[in-house]
């Protein structure tokens, strides 16, 4: 099942678009020196993204429109990948990083993030749970992202307040790397929130 985008997938596209373009990185700490933070400016144009978790592939083509230099869709579903190739898009399946290779400036992720629910069916289920908790899949993406990024890489996230925030912001601590909000949005039953996570 490809997932149809929705205000989750405009919200990150609208971010993705801008550090496509290279959006400058400001330091979260404000302490870093000038030297570091002219480091953090990245070319839109010479960017190498992953997008992580395509399905219609909204995020990708946003990035390619706004300048990205080379863009890598990932999808574990096969009709995902066999659609995002019909647009001319370089796709692969894996599960997560299990067939990525080499290093990227920029790594988007518009995750499944609810809690799982019996009531679901496991095909539309593959596109929308993260898992018992809901934040299963973005945990065991966060163990690996930072193998895949560039010294000054970034890693946009969406999330929602129906996604437990404690182990994922832990993990984070844990691997040294920085989080802010960059954008949200309130629907009627969550609101959604664009993380920018630095290495």
């Amino acid at each position: 099942m490809i997932y149809q985008p929705a205000e989750d997938s405009e919200l990150l596209e609208e971010e993705v678009k801008k550090y496509a373009k290279g959006k400058r990185v400001l330091d979260m700490s404000r302490s870093a020196d000038l030297e570091h933070d002219q480091e953090s400016e990245q070319s839109g144009g010479n960017m190498r993204i992953l997008d992580m978790g395509s399905g219609s592939g909204i995020l990708a083509e946003g990035a390619l429109k706004a300048g990205a230099k080379e863009v890598l869709c990932v999808d574990i579903d096969d009709e995902s990948v066999g659609e995002l190739r019909k647009k001319g898009l370089n796709a692969v399946k894996s599960d997560l990083f299990s067939n990525v290779a080499g290093v990227f400036d920029l790594i988007i992720f518009n995750p499944p993030y609810l809690p799982s629910d019996k009531r679901e069916d496991k095909e539309s289920a593959l596109a929308t749970s993260g898992g018992k908790r809901g934040d299963e899949i973005i945990l065991r993406f966060l163990e690996k992202a930072d193998k895949y990024l560039t010294k000054n890489g970034i890693i946009l996230l969406l999330v929602s307040s129906l996604t437990p925030f404690k182990r994922i912001e832990k993990l984070l601590e844990e691997k040294k790397m920085k989080h802010r909000k960059i954008a949200e949005k309130k629907l009627f039953m969550e609101g959604l929130e664009v993380w920018e996570i630095i290495k």
